[in-house]
């Protein structure tokens, strides 16, 4: 399938690197080399020289990859999360995340470079930028502070995510 490019954007090939540059900014990441990749007007096909199964994954991730930041420079991508619990919560303080879980301590998340944090409500966490796998890594990681628990469904989720539940203990019949 090949990759429209939309106009604003310019994507250029040096050796096993590709940069895309947007509105929203620019982005540039290494590519497999087993694919051949050409660039004609305002679309990208990739090509593969074998059939193996090597070079049929490679295919596919090396579209991705482009498509992806192609995406991310026009668009951008989000990931929302959130807080479920008594006394969780979540502020904006400058660019960085207070998030306030349960502990002895309130965790301050140092936003990454290229990444927005945003706490809209205090149960709320928007995570955005241009690069997918960035927002992806530092949405898990936020996550990880406090996954949700099965029991009660406390802990920090992804908007959309089911928790299986589970029934917690019964009582213990007389003996």
């Amino acid at each position: 399938m090949p990759i429209v490019v939309p106009s604003g954007v310019t994507v250029t090939f040096d050796g096993g690197t590709a940069t895309v540059k947007g509105p929203k900014g620019e982005i540039s990441q290494v590519i497999p080399t087993l694919c051949d990749v050409s660039y004609e007007g305002d679309t990208i096909k990739i090509t593969r020289s074998s059939d193996e199964r090597e070079y049929r994954s490679m295919h596919g991730l090396t579209r991705t990859l482009i498509a992806n930041m192609i995406i991310g420079v026009t668009d951008g991508f989000t990931k929302e999360m959130e807080i479920v619990g008594v006394g969780y919560k979540a502020e904006s303080k400058g660019k960085n995340l207070v998030l306030t879980l349960g502990f002895s301590h309130p965790i301050e998340f140092e936003a990454p470079e290229g990444i927005t944090l945003e706490a809209p409500e205090p149960t709320k966490v928007k995570v955005s930028g241009i690069d997918k796998q960035k927002v992806g890594q530092v949405a898990a990681e936020i996550r990880g502070y406090r996954p949700p628990e099965p029991y009660k469904g406390k802990g920090i989720k992804y908007v959309g995510e089911q928790i299986q539940r589970k029934a917690g203990k019964t009582a213990a019949s007389g003996g």
